[in-house]
């Protein structure tokens, strides 16, 4: 690993904290796209490596500063924890076994329509 990939991926995970932390939109939204076309990783790997980064660290000091301003529902955010676990793996059970050119085509529609939800909401 160079010194300049290093550097990319420490640009990169900033900017996923940032957009996680600030908009609550999981790193993958900059992290995936980014390790598929920049670093040339196939879309199973980009997946991985994003679920590996975002285990712990892109919620714990993000969770602080919610709670101190008091926008923290535990009792909602224990299921959804519960329940994200269990999806995750069903998910990643499902992702692993889908070739490459359909979970890419898979994930960029998830996108759009994504945004274009986001874009077209009152």
């Amino acid at each position: 690993m160079s010194i300049n990939e290093v550097i990319l991926l420490i640009i990169i995970g900033f900017l996923a904290g940032i957009v996680g932390g600030s908009l609550g939109l999981g790193g993958g939204i900059i992290i995936v796209p980014t390790l598929v076309f920049v670093f040339g990783f196939s879309q199973h790997y980009a997946q991985g490596t994003s679920l590996a980064v975002l285990l712990f660290p892109i919620g714990i000091l993000a969770v602080i500063n919610y709670t101190k301003n008091g926008y923290v529902n535990y009792k909602f955010a224990v299921i959804l924890m519960l329940a994200f676990v269990i999806g995750s793996y069903f998910g990643s059970e499902i992702s692993v076994h889908l070739p490459e050119k359909t979970l890419k085509k898979v994930f960029g529609i998830f996108l759009l329509l994504v945004s274009l939800k986001m874009i077209f909401s009152r």
